[in-house]
């Protein structure tokens, strides 16, 4: 099988099912929620907490930014099903019947996930600007679409949501169970990441550290931290290029670890 028909098949593989339009609609709905509820939160600003709400223009990249912060789960668990829905429908022989060139399959997963992370980065924008968008621009201080920053933080949140499939499906290659992939990117995402951002941050010492998690290294790249925004767990971040550099680190381990385990082990 050549390089063309071993992409053409691994779209198809992809969207041969429900779940990646499933997620894509989470995605929109979800996003749209949050983007309202942060929009309303910042035009509305709320004197009981003592915090001075964000207005103008640090409102709208807040707002935007959420796209990578909250969003990025999506693009990556439609990569990492890539690779472990083979793995559960014992559909991995016949792809390598149909291509025995074992890096060109793994290869291809990884191509393939990046546009459709792309895609879905898209619908994330497309969600957060129709729920948060519209209360900036019609209750606060302008939706800045015009901006310069602001579409660089868009435009880089859609092509990092890219990057995060292609983590995704890097990272499917290693944990190859399904189920246990999901709850351990779920985990981190909302709970371990979180946490240890804002516990490194606590420490002086420490603090740099968190520069070099997956999430902050992401939102150095977009040029936008929602941590930064509400002043919780905020790390002086890396240049966009470093935040690129750290991902990609990331991603080649992944890789290597995949090609030498489950892409190395004989199959039935």
């Amino acid at each position: 099988m050549r390089w063309r028909e071993a992409l053409i098949a691994e779209k198809r593989k992809l969207t041969s099912t429900a779940m990646w339009w499933v997620l894509a609609i989470g995605m929109v709905g979800y996003l749209a929620f949050i983007g309202a509820v942060l929009a309303f939160s910042m035009v509305s600003g709320s004197d009981a907490t003592g915090v001075q709400p964000l207005t103008g223009k640090a409102a709208a990249l807040s707002v935007y930014g959420t796209v990578n912060a909250i969003g990025y789960v999506f693009p990556l668990v439609i990569g990492t099903l890539t690779v472990t829905t083979e793995m559960r429908h014992r559909t991995l022989t016949q792809s390598l019947l149909a291509e025995p060139v074992r890096g060109r399959l793994l290869s291809a997963k990884l191509a393939v996930s990046f546009p459709v992370g792309v895609c879905y980065g898209v619908l994330g924008v497309i969600g957060l600007l129709i729920g948060g968008a519209i209360p900036l621009a019609t209750a606060g201080d302008g939706a800045y679409l015009g901006d310069g920053e602001v579409i660089r933080v868009l435009v880089m949140g859609i092509l990092v949501s890219g990057l995060w499939a292609v983590l995704g499906a890097a990272f499917g290659s290693v944990v190859t169970n399904q189920v246990a992939a999901i709850v351990v990117l779920l985990a981190f995402t909302q709970l371990v990441e979180p946490i240890a951002r804002v516990g490194l941050s606590a420490v002086s010492s420490l603090a740099p550290v968190a520069s070099y998690l997956p999430g902050a290294a992401a939102d150095a790249v977009v040029g936008s931290s929602l941590y930064s925004s509400v002043g919780t767990g905020a790390v002086d971040l890396l240049p966009a290029w470093g935040g690129a550099l750290v991902l990609l680190g990331y991603g080649v381990v992944l890789v290597v670890l995949g090609w030498r385990t489950t892409f190395a082990r004989d199959v039935t």
